[in-house]
């Protein structure tokens, strides 16, 4: 088995997974120009296009939504969040609609995504990018 960074396996499961699955797409932050606030999708843009790699502007509950919208009709997102920290300002959509919308409609909808959110992770990070929850 080949040793790598953490952030390697990740682009290396994305890349994997996106040719793959024509689905598969990812939006968050950052994302595709900037290949990624740790690099997690170095390349990505090039390789599948802005279609499926979606930058957002800076509104984690939005970027939520849209995951939770296209993960309804279908699609298979991989919602990145700058860092865990940001996750609290998504918790309205991820407890009360990603997690409850299977219920709430009898089963009539699902929500296959994932949200990817690093925590604690870099050095030199300020306070609201460095807790542990």
């Amino acid at each position: 088995m080949p040793e790598m960074m953490y952030r390697q396996a990740l682009n290396q499961a994305l890349r994997e997974e996106m040719q793959r699955d024509d689905s598969v797409f990812v939006i968050g932050e950052d994302v595709g120009e900037y290949e990624g606030a740790y690099r997690v999708t170095e390349k990505l843009l090039a390789e599948f296009g802005e279609k499926r790699i979606l930058d957002t502007p800076i509104s984690e509950e939005v970027i939520v939504g849209v995951g939770i919208g296209a993960a309804m009709l279908g699609l298979r997102p991989v919602v990145e969040l700058m860092t865990i920290n940001f996750s609290l300002l998504a918790m309205d959509q991820i407890i009360n609609h990603a997690a409850k919308i299977h219920y709430m409609s009898n089963g009539q909808f699902s929500v296959p995504m994932v949200i990817r959110a690093p925590e604690g992770s870099g050095m030199q990070l300020g306070a609201q990018h460095s807790q542990h929850f």
